[in-house]
């Protein structure tokens, strides 16, 4: 299948692209290199350089198949800041590739949604069915894309699958040897930043050590990004039209600020001093997905563990020096 992936030069997307070219599928990559990079995009796909706006309607007139869509705007502070940037982007760049997917007839897409529609969960492990109120313009405008999704399944025929995870982190190695990671400019991720801490000699913040947890510090749900890519091809797979669905990503159980912390150090061999400051507005003590429905559904589960994560992290830190 020809298989367009917007965003496929970041960090998720370059890793999915990766996946499907390994599946023998023909990718072609669309983006803008806004925050992605060239060199990221993976061997056997091909790169077109421009906006959904733009391009989308050109690029998916050649033969394209379906749409895996990872392009947006992702850094929760900088949408309280500039939120008209992000529902321009998000939505209404959403909005322009349905709009062309639709006149050109390509039906099927998988949506890179987030945790982030949920906001402040009632309770953990969060389902799909739990209450979404996002508490950004940034998970509101995910949210606005699923609701879309929803309704161009409903009058358009569109299959739609949004794979809303959690906290992604790790690096894939390729079949070349070639690693492809994280390099967010600013990181916000804390196992990229405990690596960065070690590289630089620094210590670690830690925001709050009070928080009702077995050790005190928040847990979070992790998912290695490769796990993440086989969901990915999994949810193309399964995406019959007419319908929209939504999954949740994440391994059920959470790992705390501590946990990560330490295990950074075991990869690394280094011990790592930490700084206790305090908490965070608006930080829960704990979120964590639950993925029975993709699993009883498309039979994906998270494979690796946070010292999978940490570890590839740490190799592709290693291979940029």
């Amino acid at each position: 299948m020809r298989v367009l992936v917007t965003g496929g030069a970041g960090y998720i997307g370059s890793v999915v692209a990766g996946q499907l070219v390994a599946a023998g599928h023909e990718v072609t990559v669309l983006d803008d290199l806004s925050t992605g990079y060239a060199e990221a995009v993976p061997a056997g796909a091909a790169f077109v350089k421009g906006t959904l706006r733009a391009c989308a309607a050109e690029v998916l007139a050649d033969g394209i198949g379906a749409v895996l869509h990872f392009a947006a705007k992702s850094l929760v502070g900088e949408s309280v800041a500039k939120p008209a940037a992000y529902w321009s982007a998000n939505l209404g760049g959403t909005i322009a590739l349905l709009e062309a997917m639709r006149e050109i007839g390509v039906r099927t897409i998988v949506f890179s949604s987030t945790a982030a529609v949920y906001g402040e969960p009632e309770r953990t492990p969060i389902t799909e069915t739990d209450p979404t109120r996002p508490t950004s313009p940034y998970g509101a405008s995910k949210l606005a894309v699923d609701t879309t999704l929803t309704e161009f399944a409903r009058l358009y025929g569109f299959g739609a699958v949004s794979l809303r995870y959690f906290n992604v982190a790790g690096a894939h190695r390729a079949a070349d040897g070639t690693w492809f990671g994280e390099r967010h400019h600013p990181e916000t991720h804390l196992i990229p930043n405990v690596l960065a801490s070690v590289t630089a000699g620094r210590r670690v913040q830690v925001f709050g050590d009070d928080y009702p947890t077995p050790d005190g510090t928040c847990i979070r749900d992790y998912i290695h990004v490769t796990d993440l890519a086989d969901a990915h091809l999994r949810a193309l797979a399964a995406s019959p039209h007419g319908q929209h669905r939504v999954y949740n990503l994440g391994d059920g159980t959470g790992y705390s600020v501590r946990q990560v912390i330490d295990v950074c150090a075991e990869v690394t061999g280094t011990e790592i001093g930490v700084d206790v400051t305090a908490r965070r507005p608006g930080d829960p003590a704990v979120l964590v997905a639950s993925s029975e429905r993709i699993s009883a559904e498309l039979g994906w589960h998270a494979e690796r563990d946070l010292r999978a994560m940490a570890a590839d992290a740490w190799a592709f830190t290693q291979a940029r020096r």
